[in-house]
């Protein structure tokens, strides 16, 4: 990351000249060293554009230009999934808050950190020029999102703004984390500075360290997983560090515990550990259910529904084991939307993140035993010709990635469980937290940017579907403008297919044509030349797969392509399905 000066406003490198409230606003953006400002351009924030170029020279941050603001919400999403850091963001008025609105609330499920900069006004209203500043000024413009973001402000003069600044930052940084949005009138970023304000030193306004778990629900864990034979392990949400990777895993072969991770979460243990069992979503099924129910004590790292988990595997009435709890989300929890899955009914509640309670209940455990090593998988190669399912596909994509360094930043619906082997934190980055289709493409380029920011020689790798990446489509333009090594690979089978399935099922329950599901559903007549679009806007993109019997090879070359810096887009068209099976059962 960029090293400036800690006083932005005492840096010689700044020009001598008539200072506005926006210039003071971009200052409060620099001194959070925020490398980058991503944006869709907008009269309302006009002011604060020119002082991010002209009065800090584009430089920390430098400006991200976006298609669309939902692209430039998802960057920024994709860069905290990496680096648990918040990245900035603008967007115009009420029409691009609007616009930013889906990626806003994806962002809040997936419990990211970003600092949003919206603008509005002016808001006295002798000031507005006819029309155009009267249809874009909102009263109360924070209120469309605030059902989803972590907190928000208007600031009425440019030394709050930047109080408003820090303020958002400690917050959003602040696990649990969500995003935050300061909405800046336009007069306070155009009002002329005659004296320059002094403000404390940006040193003084720390994020807070994680707090630690309180001592009587720690020694009851303790008291508990001591006494277990069989433990389980939800490994839920978490950071991306590899001490925290590390202490999870240590833990798990310390208590001799299964472990599951969840398939809408970013990586949460190693799936080729001998003491992993599968990947879930919330059907609990097959071998992890029989874990869980055999278990004797129950460990839950933060896990994404927690309440529902447990009800499915212990139904009212039928006799559980000891549940631990160890989850802060209670404090994002709000009455716009049910994001925060049932309560769970628990025997003891650590109300702190999952990094902190694992280091603690290793300190007062028993002494460390040996590692138990990793076990890779060994699967039969791809062979054969013609049509291409999503199994062959996830196969394929197992032997191309077996000895590459990659970090799959989404996953389509369908996709077969227990089908990557993922040995780092940043392995696999999680879904797109509220379900929106069209934010994987601006995720990866996200996250790629992270990925760089950190110096990881990590590729990204999205796998997406043909409707997320089409819905999302001009995103795939920053990483060409960016020049950020991506794959794109599209699991193209030509059917928004969640909802063709869907008509499937309730046409077979009502007794009716199932052949009609497709009725409204298709991406077809014509079909999207997606290879052709992505070059359009810059990327490498071969001619899309369609035999079996090329598949291997083309992802192949692509992968090469990739960690030769190429941002490449494979399109491989595949049956209308979903796979129900697990590529790899584990037990």
């Amino acid at each position: 990351m960029r090293d400036e000066m800690k006083n932005p406003a005492a840096s010689s490198n700044l020009p001598d000249h008539q200072l506005y409230g926006s210039d003071l606003i971009a200052e409060a953006l620099r001194e959070q060293r925020f490398p980058y400002i991503c944006l869709n351009p907008g009269a309302s924030y006009r002011g604060l554009h020119d002082s991010l170029v002209n009065h800090l020279g584009n430089q920390t941050p430098e400006i991200i230009t976006c298609m669309h603001e939902e692209h430039a919400v998802g960057i920024a999403q994709g860069y905290a999934k990496i680096t648990d850091k918040a990245l900035a963001v603008a967007v115009h008025s009420n029409v691009g808050l609007m616009h930013a609105s889906m990626g806003v609330f994806n962002a809040w499920c997936d419990r990211v950190p970003m600092l949003i900069l919206g603008a509005t006004g002016p808001l006295d209203a002798a000031k507005r020029r006819p029309w155009i500043e009267w249809i874009h000024t909102t009263i109360d413009q924070g209120s469309m999102v605030r059902g989803f973001t972590k907190w928000d402000d208007q600031p009425a003069s440019p030394v709050a703004a930047v109080e408003s600044i820090r303020r958002g930052v400690i917050l959003t940084n602040t696990a649990p984390s969500g995003p935050v949005y300061v909405n800046l009138d336009v007069s306070i970023q155009e009002q002329e500075i005659d004296v320059r304000p002094t403000f404390d030193d940006i040193s003084h306004f720390p994020t807070p360290d994680n707090a630690e778990p309180p001592k009587a629900a720690l020694s009851k864990a303790l008291g508990i997983l001591s006494r277990a034979k069989s433990p389980f392990i939800f490994c839920g949400r978490g950071g991306r560090s590899e001490a925290e990777w590390n202490n999870r895993i240590k833990l798990a072969e310390r208590l001799n515990a299964r472990t599951a991770t969840h398939m809408k979460l970013p990586a949460g243990f190693p799936t080729t550990h001998p003491l992993f069992i599968g990947e879930t979503g919330w059907r609990l099924k097959g071998a992890v259910l029989e874990a869980i129910q055999s278990a004797d004590a129950i460990l839950m790292l933060d896990w994404l529904d927690g309440g529902n988990a447990l009800k499915l595997a212990f139904p009212a009435g039928v006799a559980r084991p000891p549940v631990i709890n160890v989850s802060n989300d209670f404090h994002m929890h709000r009455g716009w939307n049910m994001d925060y899955g049932g309560l769970p009914a628990v025997d003891v509640s650590i109300p702190t993140v999952t990094s902190t309670t694992v280091a603690a209940l290793l300190d007062g455990l028993e002494k460390p035993v040996p590692a138990m090593p990793m076990q890779g998988w060994d699967l039969p190669k791809l062979e054969g010709k013609g049509e291409i399912g999503l199994m062959n596909l996830a196969l394929a994509f197992f032997h191309a990635t077996k000895d590459r360094e990659i970090c799959i930043t989404g996953r389509p619906l369908g996709w077969p469980l227990n089908a990557n082997e993922i040995t780092h934190p940043l392995g696999f980055l999680g879904h797109t937290g509220g379900g929106g289709l069209g934010a994987g493409t601006s995720i990866a380029v996200g996250a790629a940017l992270g990925l760089r920011e950190i110096g990881s020689k990590r590729r990204a790798v999205a796998i997406l579907g043909d409707g997320d990446f089409t819905m999302g489509l001009t995103a795939i333009w920053n990483a060409a403008t960016l020049k950020l090594p991506i794959l794109f690979l599209i699991a193209n089978n030509h059917s928004y297919y969640n909802d063709e399935d869907h008509q499937i099922k309730i046409a077979r329950h009502r007794g009716r044509a199932e052949e009609s599901a497709s009725i409204g559903q298709r991406i077809q007549g014509p079909e999207p030349d997606l290879a052709g679009l992505a070059r359009g806007m810059g990327l490498e993109a071969p001619d899309p797969i369609v035999d079996l019997a090329d598949l291997q090879s083309a992802l192949m070359h692509s992968l090469e392509r990739v960690e030769n810096g190429a941002t490449v887009v494979l399109d491989v068209r595949v049956r209308q399905e979903y796979v129900g099976d697990a590529m790899v059962e584990l037990s």
